[in-house]
């Protein structure tokens, strides 16, 4: 223990030091640096020894375990917290996958059976699936974390790709995104996969013969393209012109059919009228 100007100055077994005032009694009250913050009444000797008492150090020790102690438990408290959350998020998670899978699987029931004209089936694999778009979305209502994931984005865009060929083979309104409860990003993108639709479309219509119509149909992807290619934006906001890409290419395939098929269909007219001549 050493003393200036009337001021006690120690060091503890680690050498960190404090600094208090004496008192008669040989004790003292510790600081752990100036100005004084109270740390500990710690008996010493008598000023003549200056040493602390190791019973005295052992308390302080004590009172360092029982800080640590409630850190710990603070610590669990924490974790359970988390705990808790996580696991509601990963219940909610699972049950988005089984939503999400469903709308895919019947989104993709209801353009086969558009294709086949089985109009009534399309119409009931619809109506489930835009149940489920519902069900889905105020399930994860406040976890938009959940919400907007690929997997959600997968099943819009499905489900939007046969609601838009349906309403079009029917000749009816397209629904804007916020009618059916549908993100617009989402909505383009499945615009996007609309124009891989209409082409399977000219695509069977070429198999039957009907040029006509399969012009038609060509015409109209053409003005959805040139409709889609006005959305610029940033692959981190809406990764669109990706599907710009793929219907551009879509395009110009469906573009060299209908030419090969319309020459083909000439020189077949022309084959004939050849034969009928006298």
């Amino acid at each position: 223990m050493e003393y200036f100007g009337g001021i006690q100055h120690a060091r503890w077994p680690d050498q960190r030091s404090f600094v208090g005032s004496y008192e008669s009694g040989g004790r003292c009250r510790a600081y752990r640096a100036w100005p004084p913050e109270p740390l500990e009444i710690a008996e010493g000797a008598n000023n003549e020894g200056g040493r602390i008492r190791q019973a005295h150090m052992r308390r302080f020790l004590s009172s360092q375990s029982n800080i640590s102690l409630v850190v710990v438990v603070n610590i669990s408290e924490v974790i359970a917290e988390i705990r808790e959350v996580l696991d509601k998020k990963d219940e909610l998670r699972e049950e988005a996958l089984k939503l999400t899978r469903e709308i895919v699987r019947l989104s993709g029931d209801s353009i086969k059976a558009l294709h086949r004209g089985e109009l009534k089936i399309a119409k009931e694999r619809l109506k489930k699936a835009e149940d489920l778009v519902k069900r889905l979305k105020e399930g994860l209502k406040g976890h938009e974390d959940l919400y907007f994931t690929g997997y959600v984005q997968n099943a819009h865009q499905e489900y939007v790709e046969a609601l838009l060929f349906y309403r079009y083979l029917l000749g009816e309104k397209f629904p804007s995104p916020r009618e059916i409860g549908i993100p617009e990003a989402d909505y383009a993108l499945g615009i996007g996969d609309f124009i891989g639709e209409l082409r399977r479309h000219f695509l069977n219509l070429l198999l039957k013969g009907e040029i006509e119509r399969a012009q038609e149909v060509y015409a109209f992807m053409e003005k959805v393209y040139d409709e889609l290619v006005i959305l610029e934006y940033p692959k981190g906001l809406v990764n669109v012109r990706q599907k710009q890409d793929q219907a551009r290419y879509i395009l110009e395939r469906t573009l060299e059919d209908l030419t090969r098929a319309k020459i083909n269909k000439d020189l077949e007219k022309k084959l004939e009228e050849w034969r009928n001549e006298p």
